[in-house]
């Protein structure tokens, strides 16, 4: 059965182009022309991913995935921005969008992107189940991240990042096998999605004298015992 995605957009020729576009790649669509009526079809309509705008009327693509999230409803997002703002775009990550693609943008991108979102959202990692690191404990099977036994809130895409890094403790990881690895990135990419989260993770992880979580300038990223 084709992957479902829906298509929140107030502009008509940009919901006619996605749709077309979409539909060509494979998948069924679905459309909304602003938050609120998105948040009524997915009443009814359970979509594998939402093309979110960031720009609309009555409720804007932020506060739309702010709902989403804050009610448990974890479906992947793609949103659009209308120009390459990095505040727009760290707001949008850092509320729990997937990814992001820039207006105008190319066909081919687009359908790569959401192609390596969804491949993300069903990918299984094979990791063991209990992962340390210095204060920090992933203990899969209760999907429980901690810090000298406190329990440290993380998002999907922060939990899985730290899980890479912990289960390849001490090596250096490249942003490209992070991409890959973490967000089902499979192509050249200039995403700093990859930055963005390991800086979450510092703010949330690094405090009480531990800093593990390294940049290996030029090469990647890695985490490491303290010393």
């Amino acid at each position: 059965m084709a992957e479902l995605i829906m298509i929140v957009d107030d502009e008509p020729g940009v919901r006619a182009l996605l749709n077309d576009t979409l539909r060509i790649a494979g998948f069924e669509t679905l459309e909304a022309t602003d938050g609120m009526s998105a948040l009524t079809l997915l009443r009814t309509h359970k979509p594998d991913l939402l093309v979110i705008d960031i720009n609309m009327p009555l409720m804007d693509g932020f506060e739309l995935v702010e709902r989403l999230r804050s009610s448990n409803d974890l479906t992947p997002v793609l949103m659009l921005t209308a120009r390459e703002d990095k505040a727009d775009i760290t707001r949008g990550l850092k509320i729990g969008a997937d990814d992001y693609v820039i207006k105008p943008f190319g066909i081919e991108e687009l359908v790569l992107r959401i192609k390596a979102i969804l491949r993300r959202s069903t990918k299984k990692i094979d990791v063991p189940t209990l992962l340390s690191c210095g204060p920090i404990t992933i203990d899969d099977d209760q999907h429980l991240v901690t810090f000298k036994s406190e329990e440290v809130d993380l998002s999907p895409t922060e939990y899985r990042l730290l899980q890479i890094l912990m289960e390849k403790k001490g090596r250096v990881l490249s942003k490209t096998l992070l991409l890959d690895e973490v967000w089902g990135i499979t192509f050249e990419s200039e995403s700093t999605v990859v930055d963005t989260y390991i800086s979450y993770l510092r703010k949330k992880l690094h405090r009480e004298g531990f800093e593990g979580i390294k940049t290996v300038r030029g090469v990647g990223f890695q985490i490491q015992e303290p010393k």
